[in-house]
């Protein structure tokens, strides 16, 4: 995983998933993965494993996936 794709999944796509995550509340294991992610990330020098990777690209792709039912029309 680049530094760059890094930053971008940790930055914008990373905090919808542990919302997701943690909404349905059913997996104990993945709500503590992502929560740790999320704690590492903060760390400037790390980058995650080939699996951790390989799992987050999984969530961020499923994200991508399923229909969103928490957002809000704004009006202008």
């Amino acid at each position: 995983m680049t530094d760059s794709e890094l930053d971008e999944i940790l930055t914008l796509q990373w905090p919808q998933v542990i919302r997701r995550v943690m909404a349905d509340g059913s997996d104990d294991w993945l709500k503590g993965f992502v929560q740790s992610i999320a704690r590492q990330g903060k760390r400037s020098a790390w980058h995650p494993s080939a699996k951790q990777a390989q799992i987050m690209r999984r969530l961020v792709s499923e994200l991508g996936t399923t229909p969103d039912d928490d957002f809000q029309v704004i009006e202008g």
